[in-house]
């Protein structure tokens, strides 16, 4: 790659700044120096962008600093020109006569780029910071009319052959798409109603997150199309499940999945998942074939998301430690659509309610009978309407009154899906070690609640009861049917 002939000299000026040849794309150039990176754009045009003319490089720089200023504070600074003074050489910034413009911002060691992360440094606590990021972004962008989708799909399916992959194949995709998009129209507009469409990032995976200032950060937000960026925010939040499940595997994409539907109460998103994902797969496939990498691998992901495995609702319950939580996160990757089963777990729901934090403790105010219900009607909506949508759920509560195994049973039953409870036990003494070792958790309880709690009379418990001092996932991927290797 290079720079085009009338930006040679702006691109020699900044590589002396620097002393650092550029790090390139297709569309700019980024020249790296200790105090100071420089960003660039190419004067090209590629059909879904023009870059051409100087005047609107200096307009999307300047988007592009306002788009991204506000959730990466510090590491965007200043648009500045490249000005040609009396002697005929080149300067940043002065009184002579613009020749180009560039981004001023803060350098980034390369390691800070989490598409450079080993799989092995997402743990839990990265893969949530992930799913905060996201959600703080998608929370602070006001609502906005909602673009047409058909645009997309038939724009992507014209890319795609361009590109060069099998003609009946991408003809075969984009019909499906369509097909989708047009039984998801009303639920799509609902979501609209909602202030669900904003302006988004528009290019979310692992390559535009970086760990700026110790926090994980969105950054390089699509700045040319308007119409590309302005989407349901599920869709963002698609492009980075999809490219977290290519990288880093189902589990973790459902980690992140999960924890951002505990944070905004977006239970509904899963609906559209199978389409939007594909729809992300399906840009991946011809953007690597025009790069000649492999795009049939995208590709194959792009059919087979529109094929989504049923739905179903498990139900794990049991005392305060039994592991209800460990459970159902280790099983909710096996179940159902990609990238797995939506969790509902009963504590997120009340600290949502309660306009806080997962890990932000409560006090015993929000744990009165009345609140308690509210929290028990909200899981069993959100899993109905999830259920109704096609997408697999698991619900996470203790579940010790009758009349909320009944609830969660009949959300299963309404939404005409298959039901499994699963009961959890272990020794009153390793309960109670379990609870005095948790740090960082949403559950609240402590070792009175856990005696309150075992005190009390279950009723009659028809799920299926598993041990749980040690390991119960074996045993629960034996009663459900899960084998660790396929969607069950």
């Amino acid at each position: 790659m290079s720079l085009p002939p009338d930006q040679a000299g702006a691109g020699e000026l900044l590589a002396r700044l620097t002393g650092a040849a550029p790090v390139e794309t297709h569309i700019s150039a980024v020249y790296v120096g200790r105090e100071h990176a420089w960003k660039l754009k190419k004067a090209v045009a590629l059909g879904f962008l023009d870059f051409t003319r100087l005047a609107e490089r200096e307009r999307l720089l300047r988007r592009e600093l306002a788009l991204n200023a506000p959730f990466a504070p510090g590491l965007y600074r200043e648009v500045v020109p490249v000005t040609r003074g009396a002697d005929g050489g080149l300067r940043l910034g002065g009184k002579g006569e613009p020749v180009e413009w560039v981004l001023r911002m803060a350098p980034l060691p390369p390691g800070d780029f989490l598409d450079k992360h080993a799989a092995a440094e997402f743990d839990a606590a990265r893969l949530d910071a992930l799913a905060d990021a996201v959600f703080a972004m998608h929370a602070a962008l006001p609502p906005q009319p909602a673009p047409g989708f058909r645009a997309v799909i038939e724009g992507n399916g014209r890319a795609a052959l361009g590109a060069g992959l099998p003609e009946h194949r991408v003809g075969a995709w984009v019909e499906a798409a369509l097909g989708w998009l047009h039984r998801l129209g009303p639920l799509l507009a609902g979501r609209a109603a909602e202030g669900r469409v904003r302006r988004c990032h528009g290019d979310l995976h692992l390559g535009n997150l970086c760990l700026w200032q110790g926090r994980v950060t969105p950054f390089d937000a699509l700045e040319f199309d308007e119409a590309l960026a302005t989407v349901d925010t599920g869709y963002d939040l698609a492009f980075l499940l999809m490219d977290c499940e290519h990288r880093l595997g189902r589990a973790a994409a459902n980690r992140v999945l999960n924890r951002y539907a505990a944070r905004s109460g977006d239970a509904g998103l899963v609906a559209a998942l199978p389409l939007w994902l594909s729809l992300r797969a399906m840009i991946r496939a011809h953007a690597e074939a025009k790069r000649g990498g492999d795009g049939l691998a995208y590709l194959d992901r792009a059919e087979a998301l529109l094929h989504p495995a049923p739905a179903r609702l498990v139900a794990v319950g049991g005392l305060q430690g039994t592991g209800k939580t460990r459970l159902a996160r280790a099983l909710a990757p096996m179940l159902g659509p990609a990238p797995g089963a939506l969790v509902l777990r009963s504590d997120e729901i009340r600290k949502r309610l309660a306009g806080v934090p997962p890990e932000q403790r409560l006090p015993p105010s929000a744990y009165t009978p009345e609140a308690s219900a509210a929290v028990f009607a909200e899981l069993a909506a959100e899993a109905e309407a999830a259920l109704r949508a096609g997408h697999a759920m698991i619900a996470d509560a203790v579940f010790l009154r009758p009349e909320e195994r009944m609830a969660i049973e009949a959300a299963a039953r309404a939404a005409g899906v298959p039901f499994d409870g699963i009961w959890l036990t272990a020794p009153r003494a390793v309960l109670e070690a379990r609870i005095a070792a948790r740090t960082g958790d949403a559950s609240d309880a402590d070792l009175a609640v856990l005696a309150a709690a075992a005190a009390r009379d279950a009723g009659p418990l028809a799920w299926r009861m598993l041990d749980a001092a040690g390991d119960p996932l074996p045993a629960a991927c034996e009663a459900l049917g899960c084998n660790g290797a396929d969607p069950c």
